[in-house]
């Protein structure tokens, strides 16, 4: 189970929610290498569930809202979940890693339960950041959880930090996607989410994916699944004003603000939202089957192999721990199913 204490220093650091508060956080998405201390709204109580965490929906080239969801695929009719065979071997990119002595990854420091930066401890944790530590020790030993360097990027840089070489990964919640593959590399997938909207619980002026949204303000992540979503034909023609912003936290202070009427996002980044702030909640059903990977260069195809086999060894027991430390408290499993790790994938 996820630590009750966490839930406490979220609270301890709030001190109640308010337009400061939100003015504050909204100061802290850019990213930057010092802790921020951002005030927090306490999170509900343990069990409270607020979200579906491997849930299905539809792809994110969906056309039309509320169909029965289905995978994405790719033009060439192939899954873009389907990544490289797994393999130990130590090729010119994990030798590169090796040799520098530090694993250098791009990770999100405001998603509650993912990826975030403790306000009490100023460390980054989360279950992304569990899985950059379970990397980095098998590449650098024991004591690779010291030898990490996180670059905390928006999500609009995922793909550009990864190809001007400023990471050597990217663990962020990050979709794999047909439009992203011909960019970056993925890992097999090791969560399962879909697109989602996030509304306040008192007076909510859009209740669906539908009629509701017309006019009314629907904020989302730049680069995001969310944006590619919204901005196909069907889903633009439900007539929402866009609201888009860096980083998805940024939608959750829109909210806060009364500056966004709903937000779209992954559910799983939902859930972590709600559970900061239970005056917000997640409605309706995910509109996208969208599985989260790793990223990495095209290049490193060594380095993809050698995190596949990471992946293997890991869903079988770190998989699990890290869920019922950051995630069995506030997201639903798959369809009433026992939670576990989306199965691998590949293409060789």
């Amino acid at each position: 189970m996820r630590p009750r204490g966490i839930g406490a220093r979220w609270a301890a650091a709030a001190g109640g929610l308010s337009a400061a508060a939100a003015l504050v956080a909204a100061a802290l998405l850019t990213p930057a290498p010092a802790p921020p201390s951002p005030p927090s709204p306490p999170s509900p109580p343990d069990g409270a569930a607020h979200g579906a965490g491997a849930a299905a929906g539809r792809p994110a080239s969906a056309t039309d809202p509320d169909e029965e969801p289905e995978p994405e695929k790719c033009e060439d009719g192939s899954n873009p979940a389907e990544s490289l065979e797994a393999s130990g071997k130590a090729g010119d990119a994990v030798k590169r890693i090796k040799k520098a002595g530090k694993l250098v990854v791009g990770v999100d420091q405001n998603s509650y339960l993912w990826g975030y930066r403790d306000p009490t401890t100023g460390k980054i944790e989360g279950f992304d950041i569990d899985l950059v530590k379970a990397i980095a020790r098998d590449l650098l030993g024991g004591d690779g959880d010291d030898r990490i360097t996180y670059k905390t990027i928006p999500t609009d840089q995922r793909i550009p930090a990864i190809e001007k070489g400023e990471v050597d990964m990217v663990v962020r919640t990050m979709t794999i996607a047909c439009d992203r593959k011909d960019k970056v590399a993925f890992s097999t997938a090791y969560f399962e989410a879909g697109q989602q909207l996030l509304v306040p619980q008192q007076g909510a002026r859009v209740k669906g994916f539908d009629a509701s949204m017309r006019g009314k303000r629907v904020c989302y992540a730049s680069g995001s699944t969310a944006e590619t979503m919204m901005e196909s034909d069907a889903y633009a023609k439900l007539g929402a004003e866009p609201v888009v912003v860096p980083n998805q936290l940024d939608c959750l202070v829109r909210l806060q603000l009364g500056e966004a009427d709903a937000t779209v996002t992954d559910s799983a980044l939902a859930a972590g939202q709600a559970a900061q702030d239970p005056s917000v909640e997640l409605i309706g059903e995910p509109q996208t089957i969208e599985p989260y990977g790793v990223a990495m260069n095209l290049e490193d195809e060594d380095l993809v192999r050698r995190v596949n086999k990471v992946l293997e060894d890991y869903r079988e027991d770190g998989w699990k721990s890290s869920y019922e430390r950051w995630l069995a408290d506030d997201i639903v499993g798959t369809e009433g199913k026992k939670p576990a790790p989306p199965k691998p994938l590949y293409r060789d």
